[in-house]
């Protein structure tokens, strides 16, 4: 709670805590009170278009970008798109509140809970091919025990044989609340009825290949499968539970999108002693409401269940944004060595800033450096270890038996379950975020 006192007048805000909030509310309190200590006649409100301009100019990284802003307009989504950065950008009203659902949260509305894929065997003569890949554990697939690695032969009556199976089975699914499912498993035809609702997704998941187990990142949200602790919380609870693992695994980051500041950095803290984690260039409010640069060090905490480890990191052209912060700090602080393709370099960052007419403006304030000082935006993240034909897991357990010792390594069963390619996720512009700021008092912007 803040209150000023301006000659009679008093006024308080409530303000989540944030160095954004509080330069921001620094500035409020100078223009309220001045250098007289009397009431002064209000500012007039500024209009949207004008409180838009306002923050973008106050925060934009990029202030030679700025000269391109026209001053005065009535389209918000056009001061935006002036800019030339695809990310930063504005959602209106009608927009903001599922997009930040959607940049902060995994949940999926009207969903089974499961992931598949198209995998033909050669030589069958008769082809089912939708395979089950995934399924998540609170889910209608998951509750209702639908087997991993089993094929989907029909849904709602409709037989799912040939090349077109897929384009069928997501119609049916797009369209049908309840869905009668008919799965192939170890020889047995099985019979689910299912009910679509909406998801928590997990963002971390576990795969056993030869046997070496990866461990896949898909994002870093706020709120997944553990609805508190969002993917740090599912990373830290399978680390916990696997502290005295002494077999090399493989944290597989292939396609991560990005997502928030506050957790990536802190779980690669689970694998770094000491040190930086991450150096951050930040463009942000001053006490007098003026454009400031800072320069910000996350410190790595000593004690984290994946320190003392064998690991790799496997990326490749699609590991991007908050992904790459992570891989910088356990590659150069963790000296786990990355396996796979060069990263795809995006070393900026964004914050969220909910305005005065209830839009959600996005905005790419923050420029990111490796614990050793490197810049790679628009250069990527290079691997010690180069996959020449892709970052396959194949390339990851080469690179495992070529750092740790063939004698990890198993060979695979005569019938081996097929390679899950990881999920390529839908770039949404951003990657990397830092939390949402909510103005409470908009009468004293210049």
């Amino acid at each position: 709670m803040w209150s000023v006192k301006c000659g009679v007048t008093s006024e308080k805000s409530v303000i989540p805590h944030s160095t954004l909030h509080i330069a921001f509310l620094s500035f409020f309190l100078l223009a309220a009170c001045g250098d007289f200590m009397e009431p002064v006649e209000s500012t007039p409100e500024p209009t949207a278009y004008e409180f838009n301009y306002w923050l973008l100019k106050q925060t934009y990284l990029y202030e030679e970008d700025l000269e391109n802003l026209p001053i005065e307009g009535d389209s918000i989504p056009l001061l935006y798109s002036s800019l030339n950065d695809k990310y930063t950008r504005y959602y209106p009203p009608s927009k903001s509140e599922s997009a930040e659902s959607h940049m902060n949260t995994s949940i999926v509305e009207g969903d089974l809970g499961m992931e598949y894929m198209s995998v033909y065997v050669e030589g069958e003569s008769s082809v089912y091919p939708i395979l089950i890949t995934r399924v998540y554990e609170d889910s209608p697939a998951g509750r209702a025990k639908v087997p991993r690695y089993g094929r989907i032969i029909s849904a709602n009556d409709t037989s799912l044989d040939g090349p077109n199976a897929k384009a069928v089975y997501d119609s049916i699914v797009a369209y049908s609340a309840e869905v009668s499912l008919v799965v192939l498993y170890n020889d047995s035809l099985l019979h689910y009825d299912l009910t679509k609702e909406t998801i928590y997704a997990p963002t971390v998941f576990l795969d056993t290949l030869s046997n070496i187990t990866f461990i896949s990142i898909t994002e870093f949200k706020a709120s997944t499968a553990n609805r508190e602790q969002g993917t740090l919380g599912e990373l830290q609870a399978y680390l916990d539970s696997t502290k005295d693992e002494s077999s090399p695994r493989v944290l597989d980051l292939r396609y991560n999108p990005g997502g928030l500041i506050n957790q990536c950095i802190p779980a690669a803290d689970l694998f770094v002693k000491e040190g930086p984690l991450s150096i951050r260039h930040i463009v942000t409010l001053s006490p007098d409401g003026k454009r400031s640069h800072t320069y910000k060090t996350t410190d790595a905490e000593s004690g984290g269940p994946g320190e003392n480890g064998k690991f790799i990191l496997l990326a490749n052209s699609g590991s991007a944004s908050c992904a790459e912060i992570f891989i910088a700090a356990v590659k150069e602080q963790g000296k786990v060595p990355l396996v796979g393709e060069t990263t795809f370099g995006k070393g900026i960052g964004q914050s969220q800033w909910k305005t005065m007419e209830g839009g959600l403006a996005v905005i790419t304030n923050l420029e990111f450096y490796t614990p050793n000082g490197n810049a790679y935006n628009k250069k990527g993240i290079s691997p010690d270890i180069e996959c020449p034909e892709g970052a396959s897991r194949t390339c990851a357990l080469d690179a495992i038996s070529s750092l740790y010792g063939s004698n990890h390594i198993k060979k695979a069963s005569a019938h081996p379950t097929p390679e899950i390619q990881p999920r390529k996720a839908t770039y949404y512009p951003g990657g990397a975020l830092d939390t949402v700021t909510i103005f409470v008092n908009y009468s004293h912007i210049p």
